[in-house]
């Protein structure tokens, strides 16, 4: 797989977050995943402004639509079932036609490939972001996943997929900081650029 663009192509479109919160009230989104999606929006957006400012080459605005959308399809596949990942990137290149952004939301549950860092920024943060968020609220990756484990881990096969996935976003998280240069635990994830 070759790596991302940095920057999205002059004719995909990027939401601006008010626009992303427009299409969570065109497909219904509950508020506790407004908020939910919020926060991971908050802390992949610090990710990124900490990437900027060391220098990678990342597209702030993007990273933000991706994050902001990753949860797009939630709501309907709690009423409805389905895979919320695919939905929700089906319907995110529908809305906006760029696939880097529909990318972040596809992937934002699990990452098949290498996790590479430097050459997939994007999805990776857009992942790291969503685990690092429970419910609407700021935690480690072991918390998280240990809430993961209590309400989701009815079957042994649940457990084994929640613990496969735990221990990709612990190398999600050692890549990024070896990319970045920072302890991400050390982060306050307060950007203040959401909106």
């Amino acid at each position: 797989m070759p790596p991302l663009p940095v920057k999205s192509d002059p004719s995909w479109s990027v939401p601006t977050a008010s626009e992303c919160m427009q299409h969570w009230e065109d497909y219904n989104m509950l508020d506790n995943i407004k908020a939910h999606s919020t926060q991971v929006a908050k802390v992949a957006v610090t990710i990124a402004l900490i990437a900027e400012h060391a220098g990678i080459p990342v597209h702030v605005p993007t990273i933000q639509a991706s994050a902001l959308m990753h949860d797009i399809a939630k709501t309907y596949s709690i009423l409805h079932g389905g895979n919320h990942s695919q939905l929700g990137a089906a319907w995110t290149m529908h809305l906006t036609g760029n696939p880097v952004i529909a990318m972040g939301v596809l992937h934002h549950v699990f990452w098949p490939f290498e996790p590479d860092a430097d050459k997939y920024f994007l999805p990776l943060v857009v992942s790291y972001s969503d685990k690092r968020v429970m419910h609407d609220n700021l935690t480690s990756l072991k918390k998280r996943f240990g809430d993961l484990s209590v309400r989701y881990g009815k079957t042994e096969k649940i457990k084994q997929r929640i613990q496969q996935t735990y221990e990709q976003a612990l190398v999600l998280e050692q890549r990024l900081e070896n990319l970045l240069g920072v302890d991400l635990n050390a982060c306050s994830f307060d950007s203040g650029r959401l909106v």
